[in-house]
């Protein structure tokens, strides 16, 4: 996302970052909030923009293919009966998870690029795993952070056109989207529930930042979702670096069936490790949630940092290997991939 907020710099104005409403969040300080930010309790680490340039000064970067063939099959839209739910990896931080009754879709990205800028700023790799006039209709959308590769003005404004799902979005970040006409959108803060039927949501800590431009650096909430539903546990990690919130989370999830946990955008460690997790903290992310099966996410379709394409699988790949970890507890597989919970 940094990347995104160089090319915003070098635009110099405001109106070009997403003519964003400044505005800040008002509410009651807490233990993420000081009445005028948010922050990450324990854990204030900063990046400046001279750090900005010294990453793009000094990168190594591993050139990516300018386009990347998808390996899944087709996919299908197919009834999921009571009892079950069906996941499916779209790309980057997009999951559709499907019940009997809900379809949810969390941080929907189908845009060209991820950037404030139509011209500049990193650019699709790969096609989504579900062509966008393929979706099912979509009932919730979970946001996890404003980030423009997290939160996409245009995939939402298209979902709100064909469908007027309900957006749930960390706090701050509704007033983002209040131009797009008819959108129901309702922020939580952390440990917020929300029930949609008979699926529970639960807005979680996550160890990020947020800005969708120069000025607005932590005005809005970031973080995870934890859904129960048909009986199952899914934990959906957004972007995060590795913290305690893990621990807080397993606690009140001790039985995670699915973690969706982000191994990509990870290098330079110097300038991401706060927040951004690799993939061998992502193997220890999902000891300390005890989940079940992870499924890696946040890869492989937009080239955010440095690391080469094929680098996040093979680092999974190899951790696994070493801590003697069943391939088939933590996979990291291509957009379209899809699994069944029973």
């Amino acid at each position: 996302m940094f990347k995104c907020l160089l090319f915003g710099l070098l635009a110099s104005a405001m109106a070009v970052l997403g003519g964003c409403n400044t505005m800040r969040h008002s509410g009651p300080m807490s233990d993420h909030f000081d009445g005028e930010k948010f922050f990450n309790p324990g854990h204030r680490s900063h990046k400046s923009f001279l750090d900005v340039l010294k990453w793009k000064l000094t990168e190594t970067s591993v050139p990516w293919p300018e386009e990347i063939s998808l390996t899944s099959a087709p996919w299908e839209n197919k009834k999921v009966s009571p009892g079950k739910v069906r996941v499916t990896y779209v790309n980057h931080a997009s999951i559709l998870i499907q019940s009997s009754t809900q379809t949810i879709l969390t941080d929907p990205v189908y845009s060209k690029r991820v950037s404030p800028l139509s011209w500049a700023g990193p650019k699709r790799r790969k096609l989504p795993g579900i062509p966008f006039e393929n979706l099912p209709p979509i009932d919730v959308v979970l946001i996890s952070h404003n980030h423009y590769d997290h939160m996409d003005k245009e995939t939402l404004r298209r979902l709100q056109e064909r469908g007027n799902p309900l957006v749930l979005a960390p706090l701050g970040d509704c007033r983002v989207l209040e131009d797009i006409s008819g959108l129901r959108c309702e922020e939580l803060d952390w440990w917020q529930k929300r029930a949609v039927d008979e699926v529970q949501i639960e807005f979680c800590p996550a160890q990020h930042w947020s800005a969708r431009g120069m000025f607005d650096r932590n005005e809005s909430l970031w973080g995870s979702y934890a859904l129960q539903v048909e009986g199952k546990t899914i934990y959906f990690a957004g972007d995060t670096g590795f913290g305690n919130h893990f621990e807080a989370i397993a606690k009140r999830y001790p039985q995670v069936d699915l973690a969706l946990l982000p191994i990509g955008a990870y290098a330079p460690r110097w300038f991401m490790k706060d927040h951004h997790l690799n993939p061998e903290e992502a193997v220890k992310a999902h000891q300390v949630l005890g989940a079940k099966k992870s499924l890696g996410i946040h890869f492989g379709t937009f080239k955010l940092t440095d690391e080469a394409y094929e680098e996040p699988a093979q680092r999974l790949s190899e951790e696994l290997e070493r801590l003697k970890i069943s391939k088939e507890e933590f996979l990291a597989k291509d957009n379209g991939f899809d699994l069944w919970l029973e």
